[in-house]
Order: C-alpha cells, then sequence, then structure tokens
C-alpha cells in the first residue's frame, strides 16, 4: 500500500488520469490542453463541407490515432483528443461527444449515428469525495470492428462493445456488450444474436 502511494504521488494529474486513478481537473497542464483542444475543435467545427482535406488534417492533429478512410462531422467535441483512437473507415455522425479522460479504441468500420455520446469521465460514489473536491477519474471505452452504435447512444464509463455488435438508438450501454449481439434499451440489454 505504502509502496502504490509513492507512485501515485510522483504522477503528475494527466498520468493519474489516464491511468484511471483519482485526478484534480483543475491541474494546469490539463485546463491548457482542454483550451488547445477548444481551439482546434472550433476551427474543425467551422471548417466547410468543400474543405475536407482541412478537416482531416485538422483530424489527425486532435486525435492520438485517426486510421485511413475516418471521418467525423462537426460539430464534434471532445475532452483533450489524445486519448481517443480510431481506426480505419471510422465514421461518426453529427453532434457527437467523446470525453476522453481515458482512451477511447475504436476499431475498424465503426458507425455512430448522431448524437452518439462516449463518456469515459466518472466521478466518486461517495459524496464526501465527489462534492466540491474537483477531483473526478476515467475507465476507459473499447469499441471493436464493425460496430454500428444507432443515433443518441449513451455509451458509460468502462464499456466494451464487442466486435459486430449493433447498439440500438437511444440506449444506455452501462454494461459491456459481447460481440455479433443486436442490444438496445436503457439500460441496454442483449435483444438477440445477429
Amino acid at each position: 500500500m505504502f509502496f502504490k502511494y509513492i507512485i501515485c504521488i510522483s504522477m503528475t494529474e494527466k498520468d493519474k488520469m489516464i491511468s484511471g486513478l483519482p485526478y484534480r481537473t483543475n491541474d494546469p497542464e490539463l485546463i491548457d490542453q482542454r483550451t488547445a483542444i477548444r481551439k482546434l475543435l472550433g476551427t474543425y467545427n467551422q471548417v466547410g463541407v468543400h474543405e475536407g482535406h482541412e478537416q482531416v488534417e485538422i483530424l489527425k492533429l486532435m486525435l492520438g490515432k485517426v486510421g485511413k478512410g475516418s471521418w467525423i462531422e462537426s460539430p464534434f467535441y471532445c475532452d483533450y483528443g489524445y486519448n481517443i483512437s480510431a481506426g480505419k473507415d471510422f465514421y461518426m455522425n453529427f453532434d457527437c461527444v467523446i470525453l476522453d479522460v481515458a482512451p477511447v479504441t475504436i476499431g475498424d468500420n465503426v458507425m455512430c449515428g448522431p448524437k452518439v455520446q462516449l463518456l469515459t469521465a466518472t466521478h466518486s460514489l461517495d459524496a464526501k469525495e465527489r462534492n466540491f473536491s474537483g477531483t473526478e477519474l476515467g475507465k476507459p471505452i473499447s469499441i471493436g470492428n464493425r460496430v454500428w452504435i444507432g443515433a443518441g447512444v449513451i455509451v458509460c464509463p468502462g464499456v466494451t462493445i464487442g466486435d459486430e455488435a449493433v447498439i440500438g438508438a437511444g440506449s444506455v450501454v452501462t454494461k459491456d456488450v459481447p460481440p455479433g449481439v443486436f442490444a438496445a434499451g436503457n439500460p441496454c440489454k442483449v435483444i438477440k444474436s445477429i
């Protein structure tokens, strides 16, 4: 326990954030990084349809990894960008949000409808820790290959969605979804194998 405490003290708030440990959101480095990504997002979200090449270049600057043929429609919003890794031929429709305080890994040939939210950020369930503490934590999200996520879906922190799964529109995904199934609802549940 003491060794773990020493390691935690020597970590930056960014290191803690990416590792899923409680971190302080008001850390100057993290504030600077959120400010920088918002400036890029402002430009990205204002680029016209006829300026697609410019938008692709901005997307490459913002995200940790962008596979060939991937595209995110604007407007798009994220916390940091560098924690997002998207495979090839990934498509995300209008008005989507990725809160990437923890890694978000998206496979190849993934499609997301409009208003999809991938949310890694969470807070302590303990009210005393949570209230006005300035801390939060994140749990990674992983989306497999050839997944289709319908319009308005919310994927909660720590969720993995398996290859070739389909998530029905409006679902709230609170638990892992196995590969090759259609799942829907609030909370999202497996409806059938596909």
